[in-house]
């Protein structure tokens, strides 16, 4: 039998793409690059694979009058117009909870960063002024204190679990209270904000969540307050939160996601209260293989006729 023709919409890592050309005839972003060779292709072409960044639009879809499946190797497909997939009967997966250790890791990681001033602290060794000024400041402490949750789903779970074992009250917000969970939940960001001295964000991107995140909620968190940002870039107000690190409005931010990636806002660059990562939570050798698995399972078993892996929640 012939391979089936598939296209990438975004530059695969090895770990998948390899496994891809193994099995299918992979055209990988000819959409974008020549929309001659496209043309000639597409009618061929019977899934999608992409990113948790890639855009997947209505108008892709109507040009592969054979597409079957969308596989989308993250948790996130807020780029994916799933409306229009249904409507096409094309199911959409995605890869979620492999994922979760290493982006709840990362939360607790950044977290102890940005209050205990590891980064800063690294590079004042590394200036010599540890023995030309002596001692750092003070900093902040992170075990027995508050810690709010913006998004209780599994990683925001996995998160609290970490978070018990330093001994921190949790308590969060999401679309609705989890009854079955012990900790204390309140309707808004900005009522969470209020009662915490962490305010970790883990909840989805998308338009529903575009800007939760303001200067509304970054007043509340305080002065004395941390965000760190393990979600999506979209869901915090990037130039709300600069003018609050600027001006004191919260004491200090942590951040894995930004809204122009790979382009965060150049004011971050130089503050010393703010700790940066290059949207790395899952950028694991297990994770990443794990994911490039799951992503591959879901098309082979479509492909051989088998229930799908991991649909996303619309096409369950």
């Amino acid at each position: 039998m012939s391979r089936p023709h598939i296209l990438a919409v975004a530059k695969l890592v090895p770990l998948l793409l390899d496994q891809l050309h193994t099995a299918y005839v992979v055209h990988d972003r000819v959409h974008e690059a020549s929309p001659e060779e496209f043309a000639k292709v597409a009618s061929n072409i019977r899934a999608i694979v992409g990113g948790g960044e890639s855009k997947v639009t209505r108008a892709l879809m109507n040009q592969l009058l054979a597409l079957e499946l969308i596989s989308i190797m993250g948790v996130g497909y807020a780029g994916v117009d799933v409306a229009a997939a249904v409507e096409r009967d094309v199911p959409v997966t995605h890869t979620p909870g492999v994922l979760n250790d290493e982006v709840a890791d990362l939360a607790i990681g950044l977290m102890l960063s940005i209050a205990r001033r590891i980064p800063q602290a690294d590079q004042y060794v590394r200036a010599g002024r540890w023995g030309k000024e002596g001692a750092m400041p003070l900093t902040r402490k992170v075990s027995g204190a508050r810690l709010g949750i913006v998004g209780l789903g599994r990683i925001g779970q996995a998160i609290a679990k970490r978070a018990e074992a330093f001994g921190m009250s949790i308590a969060y917000t999401a679309r609705s209270a989890k009854p079955d969970l012990t900790h204390t939940y309140y309707p808004t960001a900005t009522a969470l904000a209020e009662q915490v001295d962490f305010l970790i964000v883990i909840t989805p991107g998308g338009a529903e969540t575009r800007h939760l995140i303001n200067a509304e909620v970054l007043a509340a968190l305080g002065s004395k307050g941390y965000l760190i940002n393990v979600a999506r870039g979209s869901v915090v107000d990037e130039a709300a939160l600069v003018e609050a690190l600027k001006d004191g409005v919260i004491a200090g931010a942590a951040l894995d996601v930004f809204e122009k990636e790979p382009h965060p806002s150049e004011a971050l660059w130089t503050m010393d209260n703010v700790v940066l990562t290059p949207h790395i939570a899952s950028a694991t050798w297990q994770t990443r293989q794990a994911m490039a698995d799951l992503a591959a399972g879901n098309l082979h078993a479509h492909f051989a006729g088998e229930k799908l892996l991991s649909p996303v929640p619309e096409c369950n």
